[in-house]
């Protein structure tokens, strides 16, 4: 490591500078953390691609670390810094979500489950950027959540009650039906312009009951309910 480089701010993480970064725009400490995959062939690939300045294949994009299927983990921007991971989106009323964030890029086509290492590894990453910023479990949200229709990454195979076991995310316990659309809202989820009821029912369950099928069930309202009442809980 040269001597101007900073350190990582997580242990163990390998710094590999991307270009494509600036200042956060609202001045104040990141409160979300947000996970991606990448659906590139290799992590290899995929860091070379997340430090283009200028990408042939579209824009210049980031992420804060980037984790391999072997548990490796990069990081590209510092914390402190805006990564340019979410783009448009939305979640519980911020539109710049980048300036609000620290991303997490995944290693991951995804089709496949996600590896062993790599998940052990993200566990102890999101521990330590939890700790630092002050997040709490319902801060950790998927790039599907803030961008329905747009984006569908870490998608359905991704374990998310994993992560709640271990008190790095949410996840619906038992609890009575509420109000769908309202939950949704409570929760963080907003509804792109044009969207319809189903968009953000499979937004929803992709996360939280990927095995729903057909229309909206008590099933669903009930754990939209819990979910929300978990995110008022901090």
């Amino acid at each position: 490591m040269a001597e101007d480089a900073p350190a990582p701010d997580h242990p163990g993480a390998v710094w590999h500078p991307s270009p494509n970064f600036g200042p956060r725009r609202h001045g104040g400490d990141p409160n979300l953390i947000v996970i991606h995959y990448t659906a590139m062939k290799s992590a290899r690939a995929a860091l070379d691609r997340l430090c283009d300045p200028a990408p042939a294949d579209g824009g210049a994009v980031s992420a804060h670390y980037l984790v391999c299927e072997r548990g490796e983990v990069w990081q590209m921007v510092a914390e402190r810094d805006r990564a340019w991971h979410a783009g448009a989106g939305n979640w519980a009323g911020c539109e710049d979500v980048n300036s609000h964030s620290v991303g997490i890029e995944l290693a991951n086509d995804g089709d496949s489950p996600f590896a062993a290492p790599l998940m052990d590894t993200l566990e102890g990453l999101l521990t330590g950027i939890m700790t630092r910023w002050r997040i709490g479990p319902a801060g950790v949200i998927g790039h599907s959540d803030m961008a329905p229709g747009r984006k569908i990454d870490p998608g359905p195979r991704f374990d998310w009650r994993r992560l709640a076991r271990q008190g790095l995310a949410v996840w619906p316990e038992q609890g009575a039906a509420g109000d769908f659309d309202a939950d949704l809202a409570a929760i963080g989820y907003r509804a792109p312009e044009g969207a319809d009821d189903a968009l953000m029912l499979d937004t929803f369950r992709m996360r939280f009951r990927p095995w729903g099928r057909g229309p909206l069930t008590e099933a669903d309202r009930c754990a939209a309910r819990a979910v929300a009442a978990a995110c008022r809980a901090g």
